[in-house]
């Protein structure tokens, strides 16, 4: 069975080396939705593959740190990334650019191992990520799965490489959310959200 949540959030990027001049070399924003869609083929104690109140604290923080934020790419020019973090409290810097379709492999690999740090507890079995979908703009989005994420060839990835700025992780409900996520440390997910 296959479960969807909906998230949402608004940020700001520049999308280096892309085709058009008003995304390559002007900082604008959108409106993103991103659907984080699970799968399993059983049924908690609740009756659920996976309770979606437990995506309103981890998950939900995570996500939500890219929102009114800029998002930054650090292959970019070090004078840019430096000023941007210096008139911006609320930044994340990713290893890839911050376009809908790397978004969606980063926002994968997150979710990814929260849910393999995740302590159940109430019978969820064999919970897994199925894909993510980010959507830019209304008619517009991107679908990663595992091997997206995963994938060498669409630029390397490690989890090590995303920075958070002060700002967004002094928001999170546990301050030390990434740190433990870096570790593999488990972590719980309250069952009353």
């Amino acid at each position: 069975m296959l479960i969807r949540k909906l998230f949402k959030f608004e940020n700001a990027h520049i999308v280096r080396n892309c085709s058009t001049k008003r995304c390559s070399e002007n900082i604008h924003g959108h409106s993103y939705e991103v659907e984080v869609l699970l799968e399993s083929n059983y049924l908690d104690h609740g009756q659920m593959v996976y309770d979606f109140g437990l995506t309103k604290l981890y998950i939900k923080e995570l996500i939500d740190s890219f929102d009114h934020g800029i998002t930054l790419w650090s292959g970019d020019d070090k004078e840019y990334i430096n000023s941007m973090k210096r008139y911006s409290n609320r930044w994340v810097e990713l290893p890839v650019s911050p376009s809908a379709e790397q978004f969606a492999r980063v926002i994968y690999l997150m979710v990814e191992r929260v849910l393999a740090c995740s302590v159940m507890q109430n019978g969820e079995k064999e919970v897994k990520l199925h894909s993510i979908i980010v959507h830019e703009t209304k008619t517009g989005y991107a679908q990663g799965f595992k091997d997206d994420a995963h994938s060498e060839l669409m630029g390397k990835i490690e989890l090590e490489d995303i920075l958070f700025s002060t700002q967004i992780q002094s928001e999170w409900s546990d301050k030390n959310l990434w740190s433990k996520l870096l570790a593999k440390d488990k972590i719980i997910n309250p069952r009353k959200v």
